[in-house]
């Protein structure tokens, strides 16, 4: 973990120019700690986090023990990767992923994890080259792997309240434990790969939409597209709850949340603009990774 924070974390920087991450060290009063890394303020990355963690305890949340059928007494130990980043421009997408490994007691292991895309404007050619990067990765785990992460990160990454996806997907796995004298293995080789492919997948499209003019209006866009984000992170998802339900480091658990964010009241994109288009065209699932050039 810690290497693919320090490998990603230097892409980030090498592709901001001038923003610098910060470390910020924290301990787990009830065991374990992690490390947060953070740029904010860059010429690219309005804000960006690389945070890994490692804690422990004698006693397991009692959610999770009960999804899998064991005592809460059992202890738990779990570690992960996690990254975050919000750019500057509205034209280039932010960017979610997450690795990570749990164990309760002696016998119950899994490991999870995913990156997805969220645009404010929709490209097609970007979703397409997020989607298949994923999928090329995938396919050396096992052909199968791929249609299944994806329809499961575009189950998990739904807003129901809103009806629509918080973007255009990726892949989500969860409770990953693979059959077999070297299952353990495997899943921690696909766990360290997708660390290793985060940047293919992500910075070709911040190169290609950094520079693109923007203005007002855009930026207006964003920041109700970035409130969707928030509603997101604070209403569903699971990685916040964990964090908050074994006293986590606050600051780092909400560094996943945009520096800014915006919400208008019944927000109705004039028809045929480049927002209606994203509305109406990028939040429902879609096979990205088979879409035609120019879609």
């Amino acid at each position: 973990m810690r290497a693919g924070q320090e490998a990603f974390a230097r892409a980030l920087e090498d592709c901001d120019e001038e923003g610098r991450f910060t470390a910020h060290r924290w301990n787990r009063p009830g065991g374990g700690g992690g490390e947060a890394r953070i740029l904010e303020g860059g010429q690219v990355f309005e804000r960006a986090g690389v945070n890994v963690s490692a804690v422990h305890g004698d006693e397991a949340p009692a959610t999770i023990a009960a999804e899998h059928g064991v005592d809460p007494a059992a202890g738990f130990f779990a570690t992960g990767l996690s990254t975050v980043v919000h750019p500057n421009n509205p034209h280039v997408p932010s960017f979610h992923a997450n690795f990570r490994y749990f164990e309760m007691g002696e016998d119950t292991w899994w490991f999870g994890g995913g990156a997805d895309l969220t645009p404010s404007y929709g490209y097609a050619e970007d979703a397409a080259h997020f989607h298949r990067t994923l999928k090329d990765y995938c396919d050396k785990y096992d052909p199968a792997f791929y249609p299944e992460a994806k329809s499961a990160c575009d189950r998990y990454f739904y807003l129901p309240h809103r009806r629509e996806t918080r973007g255009v997907g990726g892949i989500f796995f969860d409770g990953l434990r693979p059959g077999g004298p070297d299952g353990w293995e495997r899943a921690l080789d696909l766990a360290q790969r997708g660390i290793e492919t985060l940047a293919a997948a992500y910075l070709p499209i911040v190169r290609r939409r950094l520079d693109q003019a923007y203005g007002k209006k855009e930026r207006e866009w964003q920041l109700l597209r970035r409130g969707r984000y928030v509603e997101f992170n604070l209403v569903y998802d699971r990685g916040t709850r964990f964090g908050l339900q074994t006293g986590g480091n606050i600051e780092a658990i909400l560094m996943s949340l945009p520096p800014l964010a915006g919400w208008g009241f019944d927000v109705t994109p004039e028809p045929g603009s480049p927002e209606a288009e994203m509305r109406d065209r990028f939040l429902t699932p879609r096979d990205w990774a088979a879409a035609a050039p120019g879609w």
